[in-house]
C-alpha cells in the first residue's frame, strides 16, 4: 500500500471509499513483487498496478466486489499449461493478491492514513498484515514506526503483536518487504499464520567520491534509480552545485573524513571515481570496513593492482579487499561518461539483485533472480538487544505451483498448495525468523 503515495493519501483525505489490492507473494516469472498495489475508488478510478497489465481486469473486479461487501479477500492468480492465455498471467508466474476495502471509520483506513502521513514526512514505517490465517483476522494490521512505537494490532494474541513488531523493525533495518510465517501465539514456528510486512524507508544513499565528469553522469543515473545522491571531493573549485545540479548534496571535504562522519547503512552504495592514491587509499581503508551494500572504485587494472598493494600495507585483510569492485562497472565496451555511468549502475543493480551481468539471449538463466538475503536481526520495539539464533529462510525454495483456473483459483486438491516464496527484487524477500518452541 505504501507505494501509492501521494495519490492514495489524497483519496483518503477526500473521504473516498477505496479498495486496495496488494501483491502478497509471487512465484516464477511474476511481473511485480510483494507490496505492489492497485487501488480502485467507488467511481471506478484506478491507480497503481499489481501485474503490469496481466490480471488487472480480474483484480479490478475483486476491488469493486470488496467495496460492496466490505470483506477482505485473498486470491491466487496463476497459469495452466494447457491454456496459459486464459488467465492472463502469460509469463508463467503466480501471484497471491489480497484486496482490502478501506471504508469510512474502519480501523485499517485510519492506520493506513497514519502510515501514509509518516511516509510523506520521510520517516520510516512498516505495516504487518495478516494475509493467511483465521478468516476473521484476514487484513488485521499492525503499524510500526522507526522508533519502535506501534499503532493498531493483529487482535489474535499480544505476544504475536510483539513478534510482528520485531519482524517489522527488522524489515525496516533492511529496507525490505516480504512475508513471514508464525504461530498465532507469536512463537516463531510456522503454524498456519502468514504476515505481509511492508516497509517504507527513506531512499538509499549513493555517495560518489570525485567531482569529475563521470561523476556528473553517475549522479543522473543514481537519481533515476531512486538513490539519494551525494557528491564529495576535497577540491572546492570542482565541487560545486552548479556542476552537479541533480545531486541531493554536494560536499567539499576529504572523502575519508566525510565518510567517517556521515550516515551509512546496509543499502548504501559507495562509488570512488577519484583514481588518485592520496584520496583512494584512506577512503577505501574506511569504506571497506563499513557494512554497506557496494564499494566500487574506478581505475585501470594497473591502478587496481597498485591500490590493493597500498591497502594491504594499511592493514586491510584479504576478506575486506574482496569486497572491492574494481575496476568498477560491467564490461559494456562504453567510453563516454554516460556509457561509463551506465556500466557502473548495471553492476550496482546486478549486485543488488543477484544478476550475472550476462546477456539474457541464449543464457537460459532466470530473468528474475532469487535474492540472496542475509538473516535479519530482531530488534525489539523497546530498543533492546537483538535476539539470537536468527535463521535465513530465503533459501527455502517453494514447490512448483499447481495449474490454476481462469480466475486463478487452485485446482481441487486435499490441501492448499504452499504459498510461493517472495523472490523477486529488493521488495521481494522472506523476512527471516527463528523457530523456537512457544513458552506456553
Amino acid at each position: 500500500m505504501l507505494d501509492l503515495l501521494p495519490e492514495l493519501k489524497n483519496w483518503l483525505a477526500e473521504g473516498r471509499d477505496v479498495a486496495v489490492a496488494t501483491v502478497v507473494s509471487v512465484g516464477g516469472s511474476a511481473p511485480r513483487g510483494p507490496g505492489a498495489t492497485l487501488a480502485v475508488d467507488r467511481a471506478g478510478t484506478v491507480i497503481g498496478s499489481v501485474s503490469g497489465g496481466c490480471v488487472e481486469g480480474a483484480v479490478y473486479d475483486l476491488c469493486a466486489q470488496a467495496l460492496e461487501t466490505g470483506q477482505t479477500v485473498l486470491e491466487r492468480f496463476g497459469y495452466s499449461d494447457e491454456d496459459a492465455f486464459a488467465v492472463g498471467l502469460t509469463c508463467g508466474g503466480v501471484l497471491d493478491v489480497m484486496v482490502t476495502p478501506l471504508l469510512a471509520d474502519t480501523p485499517v483506513r485510519a492506520l493506513l492514513s497514519s502510515a501514509l502521513e509518516t511516509v510523506a514526512k520521510g520517516e520510516p514505517v512498516a505495516m504487518a498484515r495478516v494475509v493467511e490465517g483465521p478468516t476473521a483476522y484476514l487484513g488485521a494490521t499492525l503499524l510500526v514506526h522507526g522508533d519502535g512505537s506501534t499503532e493498531g494490532g493483529l487482535g489474535i494474541h499480544e505476544d504475536l503483536d510483539r513478534t510482528a513488531a520485531a519482524q517489522a523493525l527488522a524489515a525496516l533495518d533492511a529496507g525490505r518487504t516480504g512475508t513471514v510465517e508464525l504461530s498465532p501465539d507469536g512463537s516463531h514456528c510456522p503454524d498456519g499464520l502468514t504476515l505481509l510486512v511492508e516497509s517504507s524507508t527513506p531512499p538509499p544513499r549513493m555517495i560518489v567520491f570525485g567531482a569529475v565528469d563521470f561523476a556528473a553522469a553517475l549522479v543522473r543515473v543514481g537519481k533515476f534509480l531512486g538513490y539519494h545522491v551525494t557528491v564529495c571531493d576535497a577540491r572546492p573549485v570542482f565541487t560545486t552545485p552548479a556542476r552537479f545540479p541533480e545531486a541531493d548534496e554536494v560536499v567539499v571535504d576529504w572523502p575519508h573524513r566525510y565518510l567517517r562522519g556521515t550516515r551509512t547503512d546496509g543499502r548504501t552504495v559507495l562509488c570512488v571515481l577519484t583514481h588518485d592514491a592520496k584520496f583512494d587509499v584512506p577512503l577505501l581503508d574506511v569504506a571497506l570496513r563499513l557494512p554497506v551494500a557496494f564499494v566500487g572504485a574506478m581505475g585501470s587494472r594497473r591502478t587496481h593492482t597498485d591500490r590493493n598493494r597500498r591497502l594491504r600495507e594499511v592493514g586491510l585483510s584479504e576478506e575486506e579487499l574482496a569486497r572491492l569492485r574494481s575496476p568498477i562497472g560491467l564490461d559494456l565496451g562504453g567510453r563516454t561518461p554516460e556509457e561509463t555511468a551506465l556500466s557502473i549502475a548495471a553492476e550496482i543493480v546486478a549486485s543488488r539483485r543477484g544478476g550475472t551481468g550476462l546477456p539474457l539471449t541464449g543464457s537460459g538463466t532466470p530473468i528474475h533472480h532469487r535474492a540472496t538475503v542475509p538473516a535479519l536481526s530482531h530488534r525489539s520495539p523497546g530498543g533492546r538487544e537483538p535476539s539470537a539464533g536468527v535463521a535465513d529462510l530465503a533459501s527455502r525454495a517453494a514447490s512448483p505451483p499447481p495449474p490454476t483456473t481462469r480466475r486463478g483459483r487452485p485446482s481441487p486438491s486435499p490441501t492448499r498448495p504452499e504459498r510461493p516464496a517472495s523472490t523477486t527484487g529488493e521488495r521481494s524477500t522472506v523476512v527471516a525468523v527463528t523457530c523456537r518452541p512457544s513458552s506456553s
